[in-house]
């Protein structure tokens, strides 16, 4: 049995049972935040490193039996020195693949009814002083019969695929740059038919501004995008002005460049303005009760191969 460290406990969030992890460990000493300053001496001795987003330097990984993510990205690790000492590093994947593509369909089934812009309408007065019923400012629009193209397709971009089917769209896999023996459409293509283009691929040197000043006007006019993946992905300028514009029918993310965005982002002073179909939700996408369980499981699991 080893000794574990969880560094970071207050990024599962609350009602998370840490038992699973505690079978396997002789002693998990549990930490709910670690500052750069606190590392070292959250560390000790620990034979197992468990972390969520605090950065594990060169310095702090010699002697350690493995590194435990709990995220699918590594980005926090000094991979290099792991592999040069010989010490493994486990992530954890799919564990909200439910939570994500629900979240997905939510902003979808949002853009497409101009929730934002009715309920700016709504806390504006304009209902209440309506001559009718009802308020018909905005177009709203359907899915069904409509294209999905998809960015990703991993677990999460076919679980999202399995939703929008559910409701009558036609769903379309792109192939990303980077993606080598790829009989898929390209994706400078098959954005010009998309009707709502969702993002769940990985950031990386061929992702990054995918979708960019020179291609979104390939987009159909009216195209509703979210980003449910990582900040980034898109430009989110671009994709500012676009809506601004009219081009863009809808925009929503889950996900911006630097979160939490202590320094104010584009899109947050936009939702200010509250005429513009926009939604922006801070990361949290992932964050149900069973996928914050998951990782835990999860990370079980990769203790207990590293034992095997």
């Amino acid at each position: 049995m080893m000794k574990a460290v969880l560094l970071d406990a207050d990024t599962l969030g609350s009602g998370i049972d840490l038992d699973p992890i505690r079978s396997w460990v002789s002693e998990l000493r549990v930490f709910a935040r670690t500052s750069p300053e606190q590392l070292q001496e959250h560390l000790a001795d620990a034979d197992l490193i468990i972390t969520n987003k605090v950065q594990i330097p060169d310095w702090a990984i010699p002697g350690r039996k493995g590194i435990l993510v709990l995220a699918t990205g590594t980005n926090n690790i000094d991979m290099a020195a792991a592999q040069a000492q010989g010490v493994p590093v486990r992530n954890v994947s799919n564990y909200g693949t439910h939570s994500v593509a629900q979240h997905t369909l939510m902003l979808m089934l949002a853009l497409a009814a101009r929730l934002p812009l009715y309920q700016h309408d709504v806390r504006a007065g304009a209902w209440q002083r309506s001559p009718f019923f009802c308020l018909q400012n905005h177009t709203t629009g359907e899915l069904a019969g409509k294209t999905l193209v998809i960015v990703g397709q991993g677990t999460l971009g076919s679980a999202v695929a399995t939703l929008a089917e559910a409701f009558g769209m036609t769903v379309l896999f792109c192939a990303r740059p980077g993606a080598e023996d790829d009989s898929r459409l390209p994706f400078d293509q098959a954005i010009r038919q998309a009707d709502v283009l969702s993002f769940h691929c990985p950031l990386n040197e061929h992702t990054q501004h995918l979708l960019n000043r020179d291609n979104i006007d390939h987009l159909k006019r009216g195209c509703l995008v979210i980003n449910c993946a990582r900040g980034g992905i898109i430009d989110e300028m671009a994709a500012l002005w676009a809506l601004q514009a009219g081009h863009l029918g809808g925009l929503a993310v889950d996900v911006l460049p630097v979160e939490p965005p202590q320094q104010g982002h584009p899109l947050l002073s936009a939702l200010k303005q509250g005429n513009l179909n926009l939604i922006v939700t801070p990361h949290n996408a992932w964050i149900s009760p069973q996928a914050r369980q998951n990782i835990i499981n999860l990370t079980a699991q990769n203790i207990a191969s590293l034992m095997a």
